[in-house]
């Protein structure tokens, strides 16, 4: 099994916790991404990318036509479908990111929320151009993720032989993993995606940071 996929099918269980920090300044900011899915994403049809137990998802379908969303974690999924069971807008499926070909159905919205991070920088413009390949032309992306705040979210690891830097995390079933987490400021989150977008914002806060943007067209590589 992957190594990330084998760390989230573990961690399913207590995922949701990340949200439930006692910390005003990361709630505020979670609730401005929040506010801005709700806006983007109203009456869309939405793909989203990682969608993990369903959080962010049971949040878009207050608002969204449709959502499809994917992960490759069957926890992770088994904890979104209980999550979401009983709304017909709202389905599932295992899949990896970096192949999303045999997808079915037409989006003109995507969603991708703490995923970034863990893309390896080799393949940065893989799983964007399989995502973007997989939206309308003209889309709204929205994706979100994490700022390198100390102490928060386990030791650094990095190697003098990887772009990509790792960290040690430790779940309470006792497990260790070590995972790619790769952070970005907005001068690197902007020159990843510009030549994707036709528009793009970003917003930096204290833990986390957020980016709209409208794919420029259909990607061919």
């Amino acid at each position: 099994m992957d190594p990330l996929v084998e760390y989230y099918s573990q961690r399913a269980p207590e995922y949701e916790e990340i949200y439930h920090r006692d910390d005003p300044a990361r709630r505020a900011e979670l609730a401005q991404i929040r506010d801005l899915l709700q806006e983007t994403f109203r009456t869309r049809h939405v793909l989203e990318i990682a969608c993990g137990t369903g959080f962010w998802t049971r949040i878009i379908a207050e608002v969204t036509a449709t959502v499809l969303g994917v992960d490759a974690s069957g926890e992770m999924l088994k904890a979104a479908q209980q999550k979401m069971a009983g709304v017909s807008t709202v389905r599932f499926e295992s899949c990896d990111a970096y192949n999303l070909d045999r997808l079915r159905g037409q989006f003109d919205a995507g969603l991708a929320v703490f995923w970034l991070s863990h893309v390896p920088r080799g393949r940065l413009y893989e799983f964007l151009t399989q995502f973007h390949r997989k939206l309308r032309p003209g889309a709204v992306v929205v994706m979100a993720d994490n700022m390198n705040v100390p102490g928060i979210g386990g030791e650094f690891v990095s190697s003098a032989a990887s772009p990509d830097t790792c960290k040690l995390r430790d779940l309470k079933d006792g497990s260790k993993h070590c995972i790619i987490k790769n952070y970005y400021d907005e001068g690197e989150l902007r020159k990843i995606l510009a030549p994707h977008c036709t528009t793009l914002e970003t917003h930096f806060g204290k833990a986390y940071w957020w980016t709209r943007y409208q794919i420029a067209a259909p990607t061919d590589g």
